[in-house]
């Protein structure tokens, strides 16, 4: 697999120099400040790729062209979203760019509760919890319909939590659940998120899977004609939040996705991550099945817990086996190479790193500082480099 670092331009406080000293080969960004649903312009992407280029690396997967809150409402009646959409994927097919990753999560991208939790060896993971999720929603939110939306156990539980709770705790967490929207820095509070949410009160799962293929309707076909891969990041965490559906959070849901556009320009971001948060996906067999439609995957464990949360953990260890995961992959990329697929080798990058040592004092994205996820893009290297000797040693022999 190709090793990828993600990085977020310009403003990021990982300088492209000390990517290459991680031993990346190759970037996963796009255009940040362009979140709003505008159309990426070819100059702006071709500043971006050589500015990557420049530095001795290449800029491999477009993660993320954003999906307007528009589309995921309104499905094929958002004709000028979905417009700039398609343009946006011209664009960057003329500059040579081939693997898109995007979600379809209404409103809220990922969720977490707890962006510095004490990992088990001292460092500072992401966690979700949720029955502080819950006390959120319930009691600092005060969504409309939210109660219908919890058994009578967590309001009970929820409730006993959120009396404990000083406006310090309340503001920490409300930052906290905001940090993954969007452009969540500046353009969202508790107001306008609540509006937000309510602007989707009729859509219910059924209704946000027909929004999501008649986008793909548009889309897949385009893709098709400018050799374009894309690759649909899982729900994260795998579960409705604030009464909103989810519609890409177990093998089923994804079945029923490739089942209506079964091109295999339509496929997956296999984010163990995601997907390992729930304790009933199979994640082996989630890669058996959807193995020709990995173009991209997210290489980061999480560690659940009875009561359903979960944190990031260590890239080897928490509740997935990464080893079997990145072998069944080096396994689909020889099988590749033997049809002479021309995507024979698809990128992956280590995923949401821990907090550790002197990066735990510097500014940095969540899950997205330096020697956490040089860590964990070591570790892979290392596994990948076993599992690649054991396969030559098993055909030599």
């Amino acid at each position: 697999m190709l090793q990828s670092w993600r990085w977020y331009g310009p403003e990021d406080p990982v300088p492209l120099e000390h990517v290459r000293q991680a031993g990346a080969t190759d970037i996963v960004t796009a255009l940040h400040d362009m979140y709003d649903g505008r159309i990426w312009p070819v100059e702006a992407i071709r500043a971006r790729r050589e500015l990557i280029e420049a530095a001795g690396l290449r800029w491999t997967v477009v993660e993320s062209i954003p999906v307007s809150n528009l589309i995921e409402r309104d499905g094929a009646a958002a004709r000028q979203e979905i417009e700039n959409f398609k343009q946006t994927m011209r664009n960057l097919a003329e500059e040579g760019l081939e693997i898109i990753c995007y979600n379809f999560m209404p409103i809220v991208d990922w969720t977490r509760t707890d962006l510095r939790y004490p990992a088990p060896y001292g460092g500072l993971a992401l966690r979700f919890d949720p029955l502080d999720f819950a006390g959120y929603d319930l009691f600092v939110l005060e969504r409309d319909g939210a109660a219908e939306d919890y058994d009578a156990a967590t309001i009970e539980a929820a409730r006993a939590r959120f009396d404990g709770w000083d406006e310090e705790t309340i503001n920490t967490l409300e930052f906290n659940i905001i940090s993954g929207l969007p452009g969540a820095e500046s353009h969202y509070n508790r107001q306008s998120i609540a509006d937000l949410i309510a602007t989707f009160a009729d859509v219910d799962e059924d209704r946000l899977r027909a929004n999501l293929i008649a986008f793909h309707d548009e889309i897949i076909p385009l893709a098709e004609s400018l050799g374009l891969r894309m690759c649909l990041h899982p729900d994260d965490p795998p579960i409705p939040l604030f009464g909103l559906p989810r519609v890409l959070s177990t093998q089923a849901q994804y079945r029923a996705i490739f089942e209506a556009h079964p091109s295999l320009a339509n496929g997956i971001t296999f984010c163990t991550g995601s997907l390992g948060a729930r304790a009933d996906n199979d994640l082996a067999a989630m890669v058996r099945e959807f193995a020709p439609r990995i173009h991209f995957a997210h290489l980061r464990n999480v560690k659940r817990e009875e009561d359903g949360s979960f944190f990031e953990a260590d890239h080897l260890e928490g509740s997935t086996d990464m080893v079997e995961i990145v072998d069944l992959m080096l396994r689909e990329e020889r099988r590749r190479r033997a049809e002479g697929r021309k995507d024979a080798e698809f990128p992956m990058r280590p995923d949401h790193g821990h907090l550790l040592l002197d990066d735990i004092h510097k500014t940095t994205y969540p899950g997205y500082s330096a020697i956490g996820r040089l860590k964990g893009l070591a570790e892979l290297r290392g596994v990948m480099a076993a599992l690649d000797r054991a396969a030559g040693q098993e055909a030599g022999a």
